[in-house]
């Protein structure tokens, strides 16, 4: 099975999307993919309860991508070995009315994983400049004093919003959020392949939706928007990897080994140093217990 480096997914200089990988070969089988995906989601669990004693860094994973790319089960497959007090995931959805009273990124702001814990964006909030600037007239529910029409949102307006999201990501970041953002990219043949399992397999029909295929005539648009937000948005504080997921167990393999890969080189994630009262009375501890 290829070693991999997190250097080939990262996005550290400007991404062509026509161009990006949405297959990966790891040379292996399925069965030796799922194998090395649990030892390294063990360590993930290890290296949470790890965060959670220590309690200094909260680690926020934000996953985006097209209708189909995986996202549910990469969250259940990854996550699966991880305290289930340790790791919260929020699906973000059409906003509520109480959300739509608040600025846009008042309900990403809010769900924000406590330090010591894992946060995980199933869509997130780049979802506001990515499905919104495909449909800009969703803008209009927000209610923002300074747009009263589609014609107010032009790039002045997606500029400062791509510099709001950029301040919000550096703000969580410098307090103590480790930030991954996975763009799982898949091919339109593949999610045509998958849409068509929704449609083939009568357990998977409540996953189909007609909108699904209405999304997919705007392809190109979604792709175009895409690629400007990780062009936008990829900081070293903040960094987009892009993955491919034609092939969902590669995928699912590609993301947990970044995230131990990039948590394993912090070198202040440790465990706590006892008490110096009671690392003193350890073995008084101890004798108090088995004379019982």
């Amino acid at each position: 099975m290829k070693n991999i480096s997190q250097e080939k997914f990262l996005v550290s200089s400007k991404i062509n999307l026509k161009e990006a990988l949405t297959s990966f070969d790891l040379d292996a089988s399925e069965k030796k993919i799922d194998k090395a995906l649990e030892s390294v989601r063990i360590k993930l669990g290890e290296l949470q309860e790890t965060m959670y004693a220590q309690g200094k860094y909260a680690v926020l994973v934000c996953l985006q991508g097209m209708d189909t790319s995986g996202k549910d089960s990469l969250i259940r497959e990854v996550f699966k070995d991880i305290n289930a007090q340790g790791v919260v995931v929020h699906s973000f959805k059409v906003p509520t009315e109480l959300e739509l009273k608040h600025d846009y990124l008042w309900r990403h702001y809010i769900a924000l994983p406590v330090r010591g814990k894992f946060g995980v964006f199933n869509r997130t909030h780049y979802e506001n400049v990515l499905v919104t600037r495909v449909h800009p007239k969703y803008i209009l529910s927000e209610d923002i004093p300074s747009v009263n029409s589609v014609e107010d949102i032009n790039e002045a307006f997606w500029d400062k919003r791509f510099e709001q999201i950029n301040n919000f990501e550096k703000h969580i970041a410098e307090n103590g959020t480790i930030i991954f953002k996975f763009f799982l990219n898949i091919s339109k043949n593949e999610q045509k392949h998958r849409l068509l399992r929704r449609l083939n397999k009568q357990e998977k029909n409540w996953k189909f939706s007609a909108g699904d295929l209405k999304e997919r005539l705007l392809w190109e648009k979604y792709q175009e928007c895409y690629e400007d937000a990780l062009n936008r948005t990829s900081k070293p504080h903040a960094p987009w990897y892009n993955i491919p997921a034609d092939d969902k167990s590669t995928a699912r393999y590609i993301v947990a080994k970044i995230m131990l890969d990039t948590l394993s080189n912090y070198s202040d994630i440790q465990e706590p140093e006892l008490d110096d009262d009671i690392k003193a009375n350890l073995e008084l501890y101890k004798k108090q217990l088995e004379s019982e």
